[in-house]
């Protein structure tokens, strides 16, 4: 599991780590993961020896950084030049260790190097950065970035807000980011996860220094193999978990066609259907359970998923109230978050969950859609305890959040771009439900079937267009990927 926490957690940590090693030991560390990094870097565009390296330098410890690693590839035979972002103000041991080793200090962008460059080392800032590149700084970016050079930022990329992932101007876009300890919230979290490229994090003996429980956590095969509900010898179709699905209208059909696939590829034991759509549910699957309604009346479910298609009519309005006046959890989503009542979710005793899209939180808070979609951490954490729920907020990295204190936000990144097309979120919908009616929390359910989520469309995709009944066709595959 990838794990990331709060800039003032980091530098409290390193502060501890610091009091009991040498002056400077913590620096050499990093920089020479930082070093390794560059050097796979360059050999992988050519060479190490003769490979033509500019360091961009602020005036912190990731300019020390750079300049130390600066250093240690000079010494392998790169030719290293060092661009000062604040003269004056460089780390004078990384600097007086990068003479020593043969590098040189460029005066401006054209005097670093004529010509061709291999590698651009990103550390004019660190975590502590606010507000974007500054206008020189910038300009000095993209300078080199019309370079064609790789660029490798140092902790994070230049410009990026490390504890929110925000990105409130001009920032490094970098091909790879190299980590010091831990990752940083901004590393996982678009729209700064966008622009970090590869993650390398390096081991500089942080580890002890941090809290048992992380600000976010990013869950990987093995973490959600561990979570997959697998059906014992004695199951029957209750013990495995029976979903209820309350989507679809005469105007969007088909969305209760996919809640119900996601739903059966999910795990579900059996699926119950109640809706207007039933004839199309069970022209394609048959296996389904339907009833008229209301939903209170369709018989046992251990889960509820209502909203997906259902439109706003009355009867829908009616739907999501008697589906939130269960006793089981429910999923709320689509339709269903605009006809909700949020009084009536914190009201609830049994879990629920909401998948908004950022279009759909935007509506739930009250705020500009660009406001979500730049500050994705702070929306689903506002969501979650405005409604005393588990928000999985979908995205280019979903997020999922509980209103639970001292609980980390999840952060799914096995998403694919395919996945914007319409109906996705339907299937969605019905595997997160299934996985509720098999009996896992909330925030595992969300988090598991974001993750599958994810993996099937790459499956279904594999490059190519892809629709949303791909998608939730190649469920079973992702299944068997993570549990291989």
């Amino acid at each position: 599991m990838r794990t990331a926490y709060s800039v003032q957690t980091v530098r409290a940590a390193e502060r501890a780590l610091m009091d009991r090693l040498p002056e400077g030991a913590l620096m050499q560390r990093a920089a020479a993961g930082l070093a390794a990094a560059c050097a796979d870097v360059l050999r992988r565009r050519g060479r190490v020896y003769g490979a033509r390296v500019v360091l961009l330098v602020g005036s912190g410890d990731n300019g020390g950084d750079a300049l130390y690693a600066g250093a240690r590839l000079a010494r392998r035979g790169a030719g290293v030049r060092a661009v000062l972002t604040s003269p004056g103000r460089a780390h004078e041991g990384g600097l007086a260790a990068l003479l020593a080793a043969g590098g040189r200090v460029a005066e401006s962008a054209t005097s670093a190097w004529g010509g061709h460059i291999d590698l651009v080392v990103d550390g004019i800032t660190g975590i502590g950065g606010r507000g974007g590149l500054r206008p020189d700084a910038a300009a000095l970016v993209r300078a080199f970035e019309a370079t064609g050079a790789a660029f490798v930022a140092v902790d994070l990329p230049s410009g990026v807000e490390a504890g929110s992932g925000e990105v409130l101007g001009e920032a490094v876009r970098a091909d790879a980011t190299v980590t010091f300890g831990t990752y940083k919230p901004g590393l996982l979290v678009d729209p700064a996860a966008g622009l970090a490229g590869a993650l390398h994090l390096v081991d500089i003996g942080l580890g002890p220094e941090l809290p048992d429980v992380p600000d976010l956590e990013a869950l990987q095969y093995a973490d959600v193999a561990a979570l997959l509900p697998v059906p014992a010898s004695e199951s029957d179709k209750y013990r495995r978990g029976v979903v209820g699905v309350v989507a679809g209208s005469a105007r969007y059909p088909g969305a209760a066609v996919l809640a119900v696939s996601g739903a059966l590829r999910g795990g579900a034991g059996a699926v119950r259907y109640v809706g207007p759509g039933a004839d199309a549910v069970i022209a394609r699957h048959p296996e389904t359970l339907v009833h008229e309604g209301p939903p209170s009346k369709a018989g046992r479910v251990q889960a509820w998923v209502v909203g997906p298609g259902l439109g706003d009519g009355a009867e829908a309005v009616e739907a999501v109230r008697d589906v939130l006046e269960t006793d089981v959890p429910v999923l709320v989503d689509a339709d269903g978050l605009r006809l909700l009542d949020a009084a009536a979710v914190r009201a609830r005793t049994a879990p629920t969950v909401l998948t908004p899209h950022a279009g759909e939180a935007a509506a739930l808070l009250g705020v500009p859609r660009g406001e979500v979609e730049a500050g994705r951490l702070a929306a689903v954490r506002e969501l979650a305890a405005r409604h005393r729920a588990t928000v999985l907020l979908k995205g280019s990295t979903t997020l999922v959040a509980t209103d639970t204190a001292h609980t980390p936000v999840r952060v799914n990144a096995t998403g694919t771009s395919w996945l914007a097309t319409a109906g996705s979120g339907d299937v969605l919908s019905g595997l997160t439900g299934s996985l509720l009616a098999a009996g896992l929390a909330p925030r595992d359910a969300a988090s598991v079937g974001a993750y599958l989520h994810g993996l099937a469309a790459r499956h279904a995709a594999d490059g190519a267009p892809v629709a949303a009944q791909d998608v939730a066709e190649a469920i079973p595959a992702a299944w068997r990927d993570v549990r291989a």
